[in-house]
């Protein structure tokens, strides 16, 4: 038995008229009623032409449909299956919902991002959302680049992704998101921009930063805020961005001559050894590892830019260089280490800040 070799038209939908095929979405949506949504989008959301009529019934829509797991505008039509009708009132076709979505200019993308800016503002008053957020929450910040196929689509340009661990040259869209999240919570975002697929990474990364630091506070994050970013976003403007903000930071540095000299001014007393609970991947060793030294060093950053210098932690992090010709008589003649630094200005523990 195989499957059909027309797979890729296969169609399925559910369509017993009395029953309901997502019936997670009556608490979900009922949960963004008690939230404001519809009301939020009302007060915030105005699309000029004239398909953007009814916004607050259409991004409700939108919402639930990405609930139930629609990745396109097609796949919309999944909440006029079965009985769904008979549990939600206002919903639109999907041709009506792509229509509505293709009226919207930049002004009115940025007042869509205000209206979900306090949506989750309130939803985080209405359920446990961020559990400990009063004594400690992370901002995550990084970039995709989102493939796209049609000739004419706005914004697609060719960008670097990683697929499988291999770097790509892919044609899309590159968005910029920033997530909430505490040790004991789910990750919830909290902004969003989408730019031009050449974009690099980390423009628009600092206001996008000083944004989502405004919500999370606004959330409830009361407590130490540390936001952790790699080095794509290792300047000037995304750290000062966070400093002002009132949160701190934690991101990965490029191994330049500056922190090359860092590094060696470190003592060989000053290593300590830890072990990761769960062994790591290492990509350039190919193997599985468990053991690593650390150490700090105050480091100075970006003191070659004139009132931009920012004095912090450098958290290095060394792993053996192993020797892949060991086993043909190449033993090593003396220990050989690739660095891993992080700078921070967070108050954790060194073992700690290694581990984040």
């Amino acid at each position: 038995m195989r499957l059909l070799h027309s797979l890729a038209r296969t169609h399925a939908s559910f369509d017993d008229p009395n029953l309901v095929s997502h019936a997670g979405l009556v608490p979900v949506m009922a949960l963004a009623q008690r939230a404001g949504l519809a009301d939020l989008v009302a007060e915030h959301v105005r699309p000029g032409a004239e398909c953007g009529v009814n916004a607050e019934l259409k991004v409700p829509c939108l919402v639930a449909g990405m609930a139930a797991g629609a990745d396109s505008i097609e796949d919309m039509n999944v909440l006029r299956h079965g009985a769904m009708t008979s549990l939600f009132g206002g919903v639109r076709a999907p041709s009506t919902l792509g229509s509505h979505l293709r009226s919207y200019t930049w002004g009115n993308v940025s007042q869509l991002e205000k209206a979900g800016r306090e949506f989750l503002t309130e939803l985080a008053r209405q359920a446990p959302l961020l559990p400990g957020a009063d004594v400690l929450a992370f901002i995550d910040i990084d970039s995709m680049q989102k493939r796209v196929y049609g000739h004419h689509k706005q914004g697609a340009r060719f960008g670097h992704t990683k697929i499988q661990g291999k770097s790509l040259l892919v044609r899309g869209l590159n968005a910029l998101a920033a997530v909430v999240s505490t040790p004991l919570s789910a990750p919830v975002v909290a902004a969003t921009r989408l730019r031009g697929g050449n974009a690099a990474s980390a423009r628009g990364a600092a206001s996008l930063a000083a944004r989502a630091i405004s919500t999370a506070r606004a959330c409830g994050c009361t407590g130490l805020l540390i936001v952790r970013l790699d080095s794509a976003y290792y300047n000037a403007a995304v750290i000062s961005a966070v400093r002002r903000a009132g949160a701190r930071f934690s991101v990965t540095v490029p191994v330049n001559p500056g922190i090359r000299a860092a590094i060696a001014s470190i003592g060989e007393d000053a290593w300590t050894p830890i072990r990761y609970p769960r062994a790591i991947w290492d990509g350039q060793l190919q193997a599985w590892i468990s053991d690593a030294e650390v150490a700090e060093v105050q480091y100075t950053a970006f003191a070659s830019k004139k009132g931009q210098a920012i004095t912090a932690r450098l958290v290095v992090r060394r792993v053996r260089d192993l020797n892949k010709k060991a086993a043909d008589g190449q033993d090593e003649l003396f220990p050989a280490w690739r660095y891993h630094a992080v700078f921070t200005d967070s108050p954790f523990e060194l073992v700690i800040s290694s581990l984040n």
